[in-house]
């Protein structure tokens, strides 16, 4: 009887084992936060601003595995995904949700009206139709948008390519943010006697031949706008740009280092830190998210791809390189 006894103890044991273990998944214990996180794609800056989302948590103490639970999803660019994930959050009932990118905000907002929504890399939360406005959210939606100063940009073109009379501009069709940008931007070229040639994609597959369009259309430089499918194959503009000698200004730091020149940009980093400071309010109780206003970044910073500029034979004006060095 007693080796009975014995595989009995040890069947209890492996199962005591196997239910621990399964205390390693997304699910949270009763006093942790359940803290979910949809991202549209993977690139540096939406990568960069998820970083700083769970840092800023942190610094008000609330950190993974301890009193919160994250759960970080990327949809990797695909709607069917951001559906699923969205209706999984909805199921799990998140305390709280981090959209990353417009696209994310809209389809998480669809889902539920319940859960606080925090947003960022997001250009205007009013024209998503994800707030009532930005100073009065009124809903389950706030966060931080990384709208960056367009003017600055087509200055900055100027600055760097003399007498410039015709800027291409490429963006995604179906991102409300990048249409948002470009309509700007436009509007301020033609007041400096610019004409701007418009091309859009749809997706990644379309870039090249958006931008040999735009070639041969001898536009003198090309502006793209924060825009996530562009963010996420620079490669595939910067290819065809390169070889035209064309320079791209792309209105943001990390598609600046994997294809642009130069642009004036927020920092996705501490855009995301900035957020994760506003969900801790959420959580704590202290503040309400339908009373919490969209904040933005003031800090805005040039950044310049010298090696890049370099190739293309640009030269940096010295009143440019003291902005850089800011």
């Amino acid at each position: 009887m007693n080796w009975k006894k014995g595989i009995a103890v040890a069947l209890s044991a492996i199962s005591i084992m196997a239910m621990v273990a399964g205390c390693g998944s997304n699910t949270a214990t009763n006093d942790q936060k359940k803290i979910g996180v949809i991202q549209l794609v993977e690139h540096p800056s939406l990568d960069a601003a998820n970083k700083g989302f769970v840092d800023g948590l942190a610094s008000k103490g609330y950190k993974d595995g301890e009193n919160i639970k994250l759960d970080q999803q990327n949809a990797q660019a695909d709607q069917s995904n951001l559906n699923s994930i969205a209706q999984r959050f909805v199921s799990d009932k998140k305390d709280l949700v981090l959209a990353i990118a417009t696209p994310s905000a809209q389809t998480m907002a669809n889902a539920s009206h319940d859960i606080p929504i925090m947003g960022t890399a997001i250009t205007d939360y009013v024209t998503a139709k994800l707030v009532q406005s930005n100073e009065h959210p009124g809903g389950n939606v706030s966060g931080t948008s990384d709208m960056t100063p367009v003017e600055k940009e087509v200055d900055l073109i100027m600055a760097l390519v003399p007498n410039v009379k015709r800027i291409g501009a490429i963006y995604t069709s179906s991102e409300i943010n990048s249409q948002l940008q470009v309509e700007k931007m436009k509007a301020y070229a033609a007041t400096k006697g610019i004409t701007v040639v418009e091309a859009t994609v749809s997706n990644v597959n379309d870039i090249q031949q958006a931008a040999t369009n735009l070639v041969n259309q001898d536009v003198q430089a090309i502006y793209t706008p924060t825009d996530n499918v562009l963010a996420s194959a620079m490669a595939n503009l910067a290819q065809i740009t390169d070889a035209a000698k064309i320079p791209v200004f792309a209105a943001d730091e990390g598609m600046t280092m994997t294809g642009g020149v130069a642009t004036y940009s927020v920092d996705y980093y501490k855009l995301g830190y900035q957020t994760g400071l506003m969900a801790a309010k959420v959580l704590s109780g202290e503040a309400k998210i339908s009373d919490l206003a969209i904040e933005t970044q003031k800090d805005i910073k040039l950044t310049v791809n010298e090696e890049r500029a370099k190739k293309l034979g640009i030269t940096i004006p010295e009143a440019l390189r003291k902005d850089m060095k800011q």
